[in-house]
């Protein structure tokens, strides 16, 4: 008999998966989204640590398994995506593609949720799958040509990554001869093929955080996306590539080398992110490089955990505090940057003041969770220059977060229509779980105290990147040049333009050639394959799918 813990773990996956279904047959599907993240937040809240849901006669073995770490990720994905998913009930609304939108953003969740309950190789990679593919028709929802181009980006680096992580688990699991995730973490180091195997995680999985330079799908697809979606990929989707690279990499001592290649690629794209994004035009945008290089900063210090002498413990305490903090605050902006949108008067000027304290606590202002969490960085990151460049990087964040509200301040003032009260307090729920959730999660785990951060050392180094951040835009603003502006995407963009020109040539080369593609992945090539998986992207095959998915997975617990 299902216990009520096995219970909420099952549910967690199977409930999201039932709801895609049915999304493709009720009458309004919208009223459904924001229930598929509800086991999810209660599994995160109830479920004793250790509890595991085995299923022997599926996929060699596979099991779902809540410890401390994925507890803390998956409370974090499940209140994003409920957050996000009560503020698109709204958005969504009388839109063209609603009933898709709604179908594919419970296949979404499913797979966010179920990274964080992966208890073996298999389960992961079919969770990790379910977040990359179906995200897909989440950023191209409106059909518009911009969010078209991003979802080609998107898609063909999605499948990229989803080649490279098989491939690195594959090695692994061969080594480890065993699909258990710890298993494989252990055996890695002793791989035949390890450095093999590692360069093919670090690619599958990078790629999802956003690392230069596989960065470009990520501002491309989270300025095209919708808002809801905006906040889900990047508060939560983003870190199922965080969560695999801390599963899956052993300790330094095991594992020479990699630690420094993550540390230092991390640092690169945290800079590269700022200066990227301060030239941006779009305000989402603005905030898509932020999300970059803070992703970029929690790699960074995961390489100096796994490389730490006394183990990446005090490590992954710290990132998990970053994840957190981040991962609620940015979600925060990205649906103020659709409030903003659509108020004004006094309800904007207040939104304004709600997103101005998030920047600020994710750039790290004094006694608040963003504090925390740039303190707990200090213990795994050392003293050398390492440690030097993400202190530093806090001054990069804060200047990305100035310039996304003199964008949004400077932008026009919303339609008469006020935005539906439901978009307001999924807002207003998530500006408050931002300010209070990562000190909750702190001083449950033993960490500093009020006190200690009050401490005048302490609100130096909290304050003084902010304070920096603040002189050097008052000092842009009054320049009367201009930064060059690089086109969203950058790399992505420029790799399009080049491919396009080469298209252009060799079909000037001779008559009768096709003519240049107007976007990236344009076409005869793409045009078959569209035309080739038309017939699998409808309803009934997408529900048939998910009937059989379904019925393994109750099989599977009986």
């Amino acid at each position: 008999m299902m216990r009520w813990h096995t219970f909420l773990i099952a549910a967690t996956v199977l409930v999201p998966l039932l709801l895609a279904a049915a999304s493709a047959v009720a009458r309004q599907p919208r009223r459904l989204l924001p229930w598929g993240g509800a086991p999810g937040l209660l599994c995160a809240l109830l479920v004793p640590s250790g509890s595991e849901v085995a299923m022997p006669q599926a996929l060699l073995g596979a099991a779902l398994r809540l410890d401390a770490l994925g507890a803390a990720f998956l409370g974090l994905c499940a209140f994003i995506w409920t957050c996000a998913a009560l503020y698109g009930r709204s958005y969504v609304a009388g839109q063209p593609h609603e009933r898709m939108f709604c179908g594919f953003w419970q296949l979404t969740l499913a797979g966010s949720l179920g990274v964080c309950l992966a208890a073996d190789a298999i389960t992961f990679y079919l969770a990790f799958a379910t977040v990359s593919l179906p995200a897909y028709v989440l950023v191209i929802h409106d059909r518009a040509p911009g969010s078209l181009r991003a979802g080609r980006v998107y898609i063909a680096l999605a499948v990229l990554g989803e080649m490279a992580l098989l491939m690195g688990l594959m090695l692994s699991v061969d080594a480890a001869g065993s699909i258990g995730i710890e298993a494989v973490r252990q055996a890695l180091a002793q791989a035949p093929w390890r450095d093999a195997a590692v360069l093919g995680l670090l690619v599958g999985l990078g790629l999802k955080c956003g690392l230069v330079p596989l960065h470009g799908w990520l501002p491309l697809a989270h300025s095209a996306a919708p808002v809801p979606a905006s906040a889900v990929l990047s508060g939560a989707i983003v870190k199922a590539g965080l969560i695999g690279l801390m599963r899956f990499l052993p300790a330094d001592q095991a594992l020479p080398v990699w630690p420094e290649v993550l540390t230092w690629t991390g640092l690169l794209t945290a800079y590269a992110a700022v200066l990227l994004g301060l030239a941006q035009q779009l305000p989402k945008a603005v905030l898509a490089y932020s999300t970059m290089s803070q992703m970029g900063l929690m790699v960074a210090v995961l390489g100096a955990a796994l490389g730490a002498p006394d183990g990446p413990a005090a490590g992954y305490l710290a990132l998990t505090l970053l994840a957190l903090q981040h991962g609620l605050a940015k979600g925060g902006l990205f649906l103020s940057a659709g409030l903003l949108a659509r108020e004004s008067g006094r309800v904007r000027l207040a939104v304004l003041a709600a997103a101005a304290l998030m920047g600020a606590v994710i750039a790290g202002l004094p006694l608040s969770g963003g504090a925390i969490a740039k303190l707990a960085t200090k213990e795994p990151l050392g003293t050398g220059w390492a440690a030097t460049l993400a202190g530093w990087s806090a001054a990069g964040t804060a200047l990305l977060m100035l310039r996304f509200l003199f964008l949004e301040k400077a932008g026009p003032a919303g339609a008469a229509q006020p935005a539906p009260a439901a978009m307001r307090v999924a807002f207003g729920v998530m500006v408050v779980a931002a300010l209070a959730a990562p000190w909750w999660f702190s001083l449950a785990r033993g960490g500093p105290t009020l006190a200690e951060l009050g401490s005048g050392s302490k609100l130096w180094s909290a304050a003084w990147p902010l304070l920096l951040a603040t002189a050097l835009a008052l000092v842009a603003g009054r320049s009367r040049g201009g930064m060059p502006a690089p086109p969203v995407g950058d790399l992505a963009a420029w790799g399009e333009s080049a491919w396009a020109a080469w298209w252009r040539r060799d079909a000037e080369a001779g008559p009768g050639a096709a003519p240049p593609p107007s976007g990236w992945g344009g076409g005869a090539g793409w045009t078959v394959l569209e035309r080739l998986a038309r017939p699998l992207a409808g309803w009934p095959a997408v529900a048939a799918g998910l009937g059989l998915s379904v019925l393994v997975f109750v099989l599977a617990l009986s």
